[in-house]
């Protein structure tokens, strides 16, 4: 076998293809000015009916200690938003209507703002304390397509301090604040959105250039308006590189919202409705305490830039629940803050449970990253069903970050047909898609192995821990990919079934743990391993497929462990490459 050939060739074996547009968070005005009253007389009761059992089951087992997620407490009072004026023909703008019964419920002391069944257009509604918004069965909400009703903002955009527009819907600095019902909540994204050819019919495509807009130089994008192309250039990555508010001003149209703001808010339900079409991310809870988010179905176009469902960033004590996603970039992604304005913040997104929750399309299905220099720690995750998402679980970073991942345990995971991998990890992350697009090449994911200095801005993603988890096809089953200078340490993975067009392969890892694992791979090694260390595999099954079954490759590599009863003929089936150390395999 010649290992001296160029390992980033050889990595077809090891890395996947991964990528993706990150996005936005933003401090919104208005909603921390307005003085929250002294509460009525009136009963505070839960935003919703609390389900004693499910809650209950929601903490059963749980691997760490974390205390119960509070939900917020709305006094019994109600107002119905026809009451201020409110016309629910679709045409009609309610951006006052909205205000006004909110400012109503809130001098009260807080209540139920109802919003009844019809289409309800209006501009950014601002929450305050106390408030459950209320959208009933057959309501939608459709939000304006006029960018004069977004003002800019001081915002942290996919993690960096920066101007973004008013989101549609904003809270900050509140406690007890809901958002509940079966309506749903339009963000009118393709007003916004820029899109790409490649991702559309060609049929679709000549639509939508017809509709107006503008292309790029290469007419391979389509923009909604010129203002937003002279906004995206190649060096900002949809953040731009400025200084000033004037400058922002001047590109105003490319700074897309998130859809859903809360910041810095306590006590937050998000129980029932349809949360869609968001301009950028759709929901955003960022440095929050005692989140629930349970019952919604969040959906965005698949094609749709930046179009991730939730992004939870530097929260504290979260349940994310028995909710559908459908979406257009990561589903259910973690994150708290990038490179040094993130270490700054320093405030981790910590104690959450991730439960009973189904993702169809989306670069990911479960995410942690890129943006996690302030650090990932307590989350657990079980009983999910991930279908057709680009990758199933997806851990993600690179150099520069910072951060630490650690202490993430995940369980009872169900896949199929994913496109890529279905377990991912990857150091060198480079913002491109999973799915490699037109405008993009392969090489461009090759990363160097030369050895750095670790500093504060070296990630660190350690202990996490897997079991039970079904692949029914993908492309490859688990992808780990470390860092020379820091390893991806101590990751387990027991009782799995993993059937994809290729195995399992790690690069840069320090502690592997695979027990009672079967890999079924279309072709190559069920295992592949280059300069990683102490890894011990139990009970690894296969197909009766060509030898290697294990390649264990290397200079690095080290103290690697196999059971002799896992191979009919160890001699063939277990492959070294020449580089590797005498001692660094044991077969017991």
């Amino acid at each position: 076998m010649n290992t001296n050939i160029n390992i980033w060739g050889r990595l077809g074996l090891f890395m996947g293809l991964t990528g993706l547009f990150l996005s936005a968070c933003q401090p919104q005005p208005n909603s921390s000015t307005a003085a929250t009253p002294a509460m009525s007389s009136s009963p505070a009761t839960p935003a919703v009916p609390v389900n004693k059992a499910s809650t209950t089951d929601l903490y059963t087992g749980l691997e760490f200690n974390m205390p119960r997620v509070q939900e917020p407490r709305i006094p019994d009072n109600t107002v119905i938003i026809t009451d201020f004026g409110a016309v629910g023909d679709g045409l009609t703008k309610n951006t006052q209507a909205f205000e006004k019964a909110i400012a109503a419920a809130s001098a009260k002391g807080g209540g139920k703002v109802v919003i009844p069944r019809g289409m309800w257009l209006t501009g950014p509604i601002v929450l305050r304390s106390n408030i459950n918004l209320h959208a009933e069965a057959g309501a939608m909400v459709i939000f304006s397509k006029d960018f004069d009703d977004y003002p800019l903002v001081q915002t942290s955009f996919e993690g960096l301090n920066t101007y973004r527009c008013q989101s549609p819907i904003s809270g900050r600095n509140l406690e007890n604040v809901a958002i509940t019902g079966k309506g749903t909540f339009d963000g009118s994204g393709e007003a916004w959105r820029p899109v790409k050819k490649s991702k559309l019919t060609a049929a679709q495509w000549n639509t939508l250039v017809k509709s107006g807009g503008v292309l790029s130089d290469d007419s391979n994008v389509w923009y909604p308006t010129a203002n937003s192309k002279k906004g995206d250039t190649k060096d900002n990555f949809n953040v731009p590189n400025f200084t000033r508010k004037e400058q922002f001003e001047a590109v105003k149209n490319f700074m897309r919202p998130v859809m859903v703001s809360l910041i810095s808010c306590k006590k937050v339900l998000l129980d029932g409705p349809t949360f869609q079409n968001s301009p950028a991310w759709n929901l955003h809870p960022l440095m929050c305490e005692d989140v629930t988010l349970r019952n919604l179905n969040v959906r965005n176009p698949w094609f749709s830039q930046n179009g991730d469902g939730l992004d939870l960033e530097s929260c504290k004590n979260a349940v994310i629940h028995d909710n559908i996603f459908d979406v257009g970039d990561d589903a259910i992604c973690f994150k708290s803050g990038k490179d040094k304005d993130g270490r700054d913040r320093g405030i981790p997104t910590e104690n959450v449970i991730v439960k009973n929750n189904v993702v169809y399309h989306g670069h990911g299905g479960f995410v942690v990253g890129s943006e996690m220099s302030g650090g990932v720690k307590n989350v657990h995750v079980s009983n999910c069903l991930f279908m057709g998402t680009d990758i199933g679980l997806r851990f993600k970073s690179t150099r520069g970050r910072g951060g630490v991942v650690e202490n993430i345990w995940i369980s009872n995971i169900d896949m199929v047909n994913i496109p890529t991998e279905a377990i991912s990890f990857n150091l060198f992350y480079g913002g491109n898609s999973p799915v490699l697009e037109a405008d993009q090449k392969a090489s461009t994911e090759a990363r160097s192995e030369k050895l750095v200095p670790v500093t504060e801005e070296t990630p660190s993603f350690k202990n996490i821990y897997m079991k039970n988890i079904t692949v029914a096809g993908a492309d490859k089953a688990l992808v780990l990919q470390g860092l020379p200078e820091m390893n991806l340490q101590n990751v387990s993975l027991e009782n799995a079934t993993l059937k994809a067009k290729q195995g399992i392969s790690a690069v840069d890892v320090d502690g592997i743990t695979l027990k009672n694992v079967k890999v079924i791979p279309e072709k190559g090694p069920a295992v592949t391993l280059y300069n990683s260390k102490n890894i011990d595999i139990k009970g690894l099954t296969y197909p009766d497929i060509k030898a290697p079954v294990v390649q264990v490759l290397g200079p690095k590599t080290q103290n690697v462990k196999l059971e002799k009863e896992d191979f009919q003929n160890p001699a063939t089936q277990v492959v070294k490459g020449k580089d590797l150390n005498s001692k660094a395999l044991v077969l017991r």
